[in-house]
């Protein structure tokens, strides 16, 4: 705990699906950290169209906190960690904005205070990321991304991060929506760093539609951020090249040594040479649409239903 109360507003972003068992514990820890180390908070639950008891357990924990620090911004319907987070980024108004992924207290409050402390020393975005326990298809994704991204920062699993208003600015001039956060971070050019904590195990407690949603936004996040396209593209279109030519030395050969059936050369040259140049062009076009993509980000960036300011 700080002696003097640090000036700075501070946001605290949480993201909510369905975690009824455990957001009550998480909102104890987050709200006792910064209620004692700020003079000025808040904390934005997203809920993103939970079916369970999580709103009325963020209630029931609100209707405890005096003052107006909590909110929760409802989604209108069920979006993903992704666009869910950005619409709570939108909503806070801090100098600086934890960003909680998961609502798990899986860590001291010290760690939150440790972050906060190594953001004043000129970093835009600090996360805090485990050392043990990360999911086999976490380690893939990342070690896959990593190596193909052109990225400022290597990616990892982290379990929350804070963000300054700086580095918050600097990652909406960059595009219009972000459809991966750590991502648009690592590559925003401003200065970041990690901070590793001990701990026994990493638990998500993420249900099949969670699961689903990570799947698309790693999919579309290697598409976005990564040459893997364009190189499987490139691949593919050698592979069929060498196909091409095989088959066009074959016709020759066949021409000169043997008795071809009439006007089978020259159909099968027209066909290989035309098919060469089918896989070059469409290699080409790939290329210009992956820098499309990555330019223009045209989807729609989030839908709330409504935001509930609790008051006591």
């Amino acid at each position: 705990m700080l002696l003097n109360k640090e000036k700075n507003f501070i946001s605290a972003v949480v993201y909510v699906y369905n975690q009824e068992t455990q957001i009550y514990r998480f909102l104890e820890l987050v709200n006792e950290t910064l209620r004692n180390s700020f003079e000025k908070y808040e904390i934005i639950c997203v809920n993103d169209a939970s079916t369970d008891g999580s709103i009325k357990e963020i209630k029931r924990y609100a209707s405890a906190v005096k003052g107006n620090v909590i909110s929760i911004l409802n989604m209108s319907f069920y979006q993903g960690l992704e666009l869910s987070m950005n619409a709570g980024v939108d909503l806070a108004i801090g100098d600086f904005v934890f960003e909680f992924d998961l609502p798990l207290a899986s860590y001291s409050s010290n760690l939150i205070i440790d972050v906060y402390q190594r953001s004043l020393q000129g970093y835009d975005i600090v996360a805090a990321a485990p050392l043990h326990g990360k999911r086999t298809s976490s380690k893939i994704f990342y070690a896959v991304f990593n190596r193909l991204s052109h990225t400022q920062y290597l990616l990892r699993t982290e379990s929350f991060r804070i963000l300054s208003r700086r580095g918050i600015n600097r990652v909406h001039s960059m595009s219009r929506t972000i459809p991966y956060r750590k991502a648009v971070y690592a590559n925003c050019g401003l200065k970041t760093d990690v901070i590793t904590y001990d701990n026994e195990s990493y638990l998500s407690f993420q249900d099949k539609d969670t699961l689903h949603k990570q799947k698309d936004t790693a999919l579309d996040a290697m598409i976005l951020y990564t040459d893997i396209a364009y190189r499987f593209s490139m691949i593919f279109a050698y592979i069929m090249m060498l196909i091409t030519t095989l088959t066009g030395i074959y016709t020759v050969c066949i021409y000169i040594g043997g008795r071809p059936v009439v006007g089978w050369t020259t159909t099968m040259l027209f066909l290989s040479f035309a098919f060469l140049s089918l896989f070059v062009i469409l290699t080409i076009i790939i290329k210009y649409m992956s820098l499309i993509l990555k330019i223009n980000f045209n989807k729609q960036k989030y839908i709330i239903e409504s935001i509930e300011k609790i008051t006591n």
